[in-house]
């Protein structure tokens, strides 16, 4: 009436985990230079939106720094690089690129990546947006 309670080698669970080695892993470092290059190529892509909107040699070499970088952690291969849409406004773009800038460098300095490290607080500077001036409110009714 009732299934017998699974026992021996012969009757495994569905549950149990199979062979560590069945699948492929992945060391710490390996994760971290796969995060860190893909916040270096969103700053990238963000960057060439930028220099779509207003060229600029800093935006150039910026680009150019970024692209090496990714390349040196995806064991050089270089980064694909879109065309840029320039569907945004720059103060969004620099907004954007700040974030990513920062993201960058909080991965970096968790694996000792010195040069990201510096590139991307170079980049998070640079995108450094004035806040906006506060609007006056109307006193008069």
């Amino acid at each position: 009436m009732y299934e017998p309670i699974r026992t021996g080698p012969s009757r495994r669970s569905v549950h149990a985990m199979g062979d560590p080695g069945d699948f492929p892993h992945r060391s710490r470092e390996e994760e971290l230079d796969i995060q860190l290059a893909g916040h270096l190529t969103a700053l990238l892509a963000v960057t060439d939106e930028l220099r779509a909107l207003a060229p600029s040699a800093d935006l150039d070499t910026a680009a150019e720094r970024l692209a090496a970088q990714v390349a040196r952690l995806r064991g050089g291969r270089t980064p694909l690089r879109a065309k840029p849409s320039a569907a945004c406004a720059p103060e969004v773009l620099h907004a954007r690129a700040h974030a990513l800038a920062g993201r960058a460098l909080v991965v970096a300095a968790s694996r000792a990546d010195t040069a990201v490290a510096i590139l991307a607080a170079e980049r998070m500077d640079a995108h450094t947006v004035a806040p906006a001036e506060p609007k006056q409110l109307s006193t008069a009714r």
